[in-house]
């Protein structure tokens, strides 16, 4: 088919740091085994953010021009052949990771870890592959996942980021009874705080150095108590740095009254100084879960962790949690996650989205935590 008889739709392309332009390019129809979707809402993500400001996310550099964007839902407009669990008209929330769904971890069920993963919007393979940043986009249908009927487009935009914390809530083995503490109370930390009160947590705390964000996460009742770490100069030593940990570790415990710790910290800065801490605060034979990221190589202090059987566990990404996911936005037991929503544009204007992602502040002086994008 020629690209001159088909139609046309609008594409926010990376090219490079703060470089996005919204282009026109031919919206072809869905290959074998793919739907077609006219994505309506994506939420922009810290890696996104990343890639804009930096042309990179970590040791990934964008390579080519790039579509960003992968916290999305949207309506499917045709099918391609081979699909018949989706029909023109669904409603869809899109799971942007794509697997190979032959290896061994696609076949034990944690295909998370597949070595042939493509993420769309991520530079992690080349050639890249796109994101929801536009108006249509062929996808693979085994990872577009029909949403509940009461479940909006808004909503289940989130469902990308809650898959997060419900794959580490599973790893943690979290259920009722069990107290939490949550390091970080952006949009992550916030789901963490959320997915905890769902599973029945009997006590869901907070620490954060933002004390606007704490008084939300407070009075939107994502936690029941907060603790706002003093300022300080940077640590000139390792060991400074880690006597330090120890001692707001101490000062944050005696805040809430918890001398002994937590049963589940889930650490959603990727701080160093912060994870430190999370070791500290966890109970005598509790866990850590490792979900923020952002520094690469840690000193821990493991012979605290080892002899009080503290549990360190990493958590990348989910595998399996977007049916569970869907169904948790739609059953109402998320108390106030659409204030998590805080700011809307349209996708001509993805660049102040992003830029105004950045400052974390509004011109009003009101706090930023997830931006959305509506593209139809």
């Amino acid at each position: 088919m020629s690209p001159v008889a088909l139609p046309s739709h609008s594409v926010a392309v990376l090219y490079g740091p703060k470089d996005l332009r919204v282009e026109q390019r031919s919206v072809w129809p869905p290959s074998q085994n793919q739907a077609q979707v006219a994505v309506v809402s994506t939420g922009l993500c810290g890696s996104d953010l990343h890639y804009y400001m930096h042309g990179r996310n970590g040791d990934f550099a964008v390579r080519a021009p790039l579509v960003l964007g992968h916290e999305a839902a949207g309506i499917v407009t045709a099918v391609g052949p081979g699909v018949k669990h989706l029909v023109p008209g669904q409603r869809v929330a899109i799971e942007a990771g794509i697997y190979c769904r032959t290896c061994d971890f696609c076949t034990k069920g944690r295909y998370n870890l597949c070595k042939s993963m493509r993420f769309c919007s991520s530079a992690a393979v080349f050639p890249h592959a796109d994101g929801t940043l536009q108006g249509r986009m062929n996808h693979p249908s085994f990872v577009l996942h029909p949403l509940p009927d009461n479940c909006s487009f808004e909503q289940a935009a989130l469902a990308e980021p809650l898959s997060v914390l419900i794959h580490a809530s599973r790893r943690a083995n979290l259920s009722s009874g069990q107290s939490v503490l949550v390091y970080g109370v952006g949009a992550i930390g916030l789901l963490a705080c959320a997915v905890a009160n769902s599973l029945g947590a009997s006590r869901v705390v907070a620490i954060d150095i933002n004390q606007t964000r704490l008084d939300f996460a407070r009075v939107n009742g994502f936690a029941s108590q907060t603790f706002c770490l003093p300022p300080a100069d940077r640590a000139k030593t390792t060991d400074e740095q880690l006597r330090r940990a120890k001692e707001n570790s101490q000062a944050a415990l005696a805040e809430f009254g918890s001398s002994a710790g937590f049963d589940v910290v889930f650490e959603c800065t990727g701080a160093e100084p912060v994870i430190q801490m999370s070791v500290h605060t966890a109970i005598a034979g509790g866990k850590v879960m490792l979900i923020g990221m952002g520094t690469r190589n840690v000193v821990l202090p493991l012979s605290t962790a080892a002899l009080r059987e503290v549990d360190i566990q990493g958590s990348f990404r989910y595998a399996n949690t977007y049916p569970a996911a869907l169904a948790l936005l739609a059953s109402g037991k998320l108390k106030n996650i659409e204030k998590l929503i805080t700011h809307r544009f349209p996708l001509q204007e993805t660049k102040r989205g992003f830029d105004l992602l950045s400052r974390g502040q509004d011109e009003d002086g009101n706090m930023v935590l997830k931006v959305m994008i509506e593209s139809s």
